[in-house]
């Protein structure tokens, strides 16, 4: 179980929050996986926003999800390397699936060519070089404050006196 406080400031999208979360690392979790999923919680902070109830165990869930007050499914925010066909199942379940990832956007895109993806045009893939997350590796503790800022497409987290910095980048599924 981690601890991280978040103070958070995302220019970029006018969102100013204090984040307090306890977040379960999966036996099969990676903590880059793990990062990337807070990372991601952060980045799309809005009224409604949730980690999945199952946890990661649970393959039919999204990581974290986006609900309106009746529960309707808003936004599915998937973490990594999903599949074509997992990808097809969030788009047509929810109004809005985006993917935060450091992997290999070529691989991702020839995964996701070689099957139709409902609303592939739509999908929002925002990615973070491989290099800032292995250094966030070494700077995070199961109980630690973080700032973390997004401007200009720039991200700042900052973790005790250390500030590791990245572009993060906002991609298509479908290139060009």
């Amino acid at each position: 179980m981690f601890h991280l406080v978040i103070a958070l400031s995302d220019v970029d999208r006018g969102v100013y929050e204090t984040l307090d979360l306890r977040v379960a690392r999966h036996p099969s979790e990676s903590t880059r996986y793990m990062l990337t999923r807070v990372l991601a919680y952060a980045l799309s902070y809005e009224d409604g926003i949730a980690f999945s109830k199952g946890g990661l165990s649970n393959s039919d869930e999204a990581p974290i999800t986006v609900r309106d007050p009746t529960g309707v499914l808003l936004t599915w925010i998937d973490i990594g390397m999903p599949s074509a066909e997992r990808l097809h199942k969030a788009s047509k379940a929810a109004r809005k699936v985006v993917l935060f990832s450091s992997g290999d956007l070529a691989l991702l895109r020839k995964d996701a060519a070689s099957r139709p993806i409902h609303r592939a045009e739509d999908l929002v893939i925002w990615w973070f070089e491989p290099s800032f997350l292995a250094e966030l590796e070494t700077v995070i503790d199961r109980d630690v404050k973080l700032e973390i800022v997004r401007t200009e497409g720039q991200l700042y987290v900052t973790v005790g006196q250390r500030m590791i910095e990245s572009r993060v980048v906002e991609e298509r599924l479908q290139s060009g």
